[in-house]
């Protein structure tokens, strides 16, 4: 049974019935991002806390009444959610914090929260009787996508810029997707895809535009919730591209206050690189977003247009955060930082978080004693090219034990 009462125009704020299929507001067009609405009250009636301790389904699907999905179309998906939530073991000792916690989105199927948005989009198909599904990506959305549709035996095209890094390339290949690589920066490929889109009538997994597909984003949020008994972090941090997965932690939140499941929204902190910030810029400019250049390591961020402006501005700025941006070089450092001091390996735009967090405690905007849940959006194995730009080369040794002596003694390894 589907809870959705309507769509609304983030935009105009019209009011559309969910009889009808929308991806963007009739009167706005791409520039009215649609809202998808619940009947709470509903909800309420078998969504509550003895809902979840007796629900054993350790995926996306144990909140199905908050999804626009219909539960046959659910049953054969990939293993979506239901990520790790860990407590550090060393970095809220060395930023001086009352507790942190870490969000590990690289253990989805596919390796990144955007599994999250693609297995609704893949069930969306189904129900729409679509054979094929497409979308541009800088990488992770595309990997993501080919590799939910090809568990249900649906048909991929994926639009991608030039300057998408070969292990995500190699993810989609490898799930069978056909792949059309741009020569083009990410507006290009987005471009083309919406053409394409539009000529043959393929199912849209454009996050952006497709108000389905935060509705899966903010799973992450209700998992965050759930695993800290619902009473979440003062504060949850989460790298921003397009502005889908951060409208979409908020809107998360917003649906257990709603359902009075938490008492409160925690502070949301977007974090953007300092080589491609259009959010930071409009929050603390005070005026709309502009086109930026698309000049940073973290391939996943790199949006210079992003297309959900309002929901990327809204969840920070009804959750009382902020936004930080940070330099490629802060979110190499924290690449390594993570990997040394916790045993996560993220990818440069999953460090992102990790890298603001630091700046937001170095200006004390996080407190001592503060709590906050750093989200690490994907697995680091996306891009083993900068990654490696972090680490030493191995030192090649002969096979000799005297040799090997000199080496561990030299660098302090022994135990005595």
């Amino acid at each position: 049974m589907s809870y959705k009462t309507s769509y609304r125009c983030t935009k105009c704020n019209e009011v559309y019935s969910t009889k009808k299929e929308l991806l963007t507001c009739p009167k706005c067009k791409d520039l009215g991002i649609l809202d998808i609405e619940y009947d709470y009250e509903k909800i309420k009636k078998v969504m509550n806390k003895d809902y979840f301790k007796n629900n054993q389904d350790l995926s996306i699907w144990r909140y199905l009444p908050l999804l626009p999905v219909e539960e046959k179309y659910t049953k054969n998906t990939l293993r979506v959610g239901w990520t790790p939530l860990y407590p550090s073991n060393h970095l809220k000792e060395m930023f001086k914090c009352k507790e942190i916690y870490l969000k590990d989105e690289g253990l989805n199927p596919t390796q990144s929260l955007k599994d999250r948005a693609s297995v609704i989009a893949c069930v969306k198909a189904l129900e729409l009787n679509k054979e094929v599904i497409s979308c541009s990506s800088t990488g992770n959305a595309a990997s993501s996508l080919a590799g939910n549709a090809a568990r249900l035996g649906l048909k991929t095209v994926i639009f991608v810029p030039k300057r998408a890094p070969i292990g995500k390339l190699s993810q989609l290949l490898a799930f069978g997707s056909n792949l059309i690589k741009v020569n083009d920066d990410y507006k290009g490929a987005y471009n083309l895809s919406k053409a394409a889109i539009d000529h043959y009538n393929w199912y849209n997994r454009n996050a952006a535009i497709n108000p389905n597909l935060v509705e899966g984003k903010k799973t992450v949020a209700l998992e965050i919730a759930e695993q800290l008994n619902f009473k979440p972090t003062d504060w949850v941090v989460i790298s921003v591209g397009d502005g889908c997965s951060i409208g979409g932690v908020y809107k998360g939140f917003y649906d257990l206050l709603k359902l009075e499941l938490i008492k409160n929204i925690p502070k949301i902190i977007g974090v953007q690189s300092e080589g491609c910030s259009p959010f930071y810029d409009a929050f603390h400019g005070n005026k709309e977003l502009e086109e930026t250049d698309e000049n940073t390591i973290a391939d996943s961020i790199a949006v210079g247009i992003p297309r959900n402006p309002i929901k990327g501005l809204e969840a920070v700025k009804k959750s009382n955060g902020t936004y930080i941006k940070v330099s490629d070089k802060k979110i190499m450092e924290a690449m390594l930082l993570l990997g040394k001091n916790e045993g996560i390996f993220a990818e440069p735009a999953a460090a992102a978080s990790l890298a603001g967090f630091i700046q937001a405690r170095e200006k004390n905007i996080i407190k001592e004693n503060d709590t906050v849940t750093v989200i690490v959006t994907g697995n680091g194995l996306k891009d083993t090219k900068n990654a490696l730009k972090v680490v030493k080369e191995p030192i090649l040794l002969d096979a000799n034990l005297k040799d090997l002596i000199d080496y561990i003694e030299e660098r302090g390894i022994t135990n005595e």
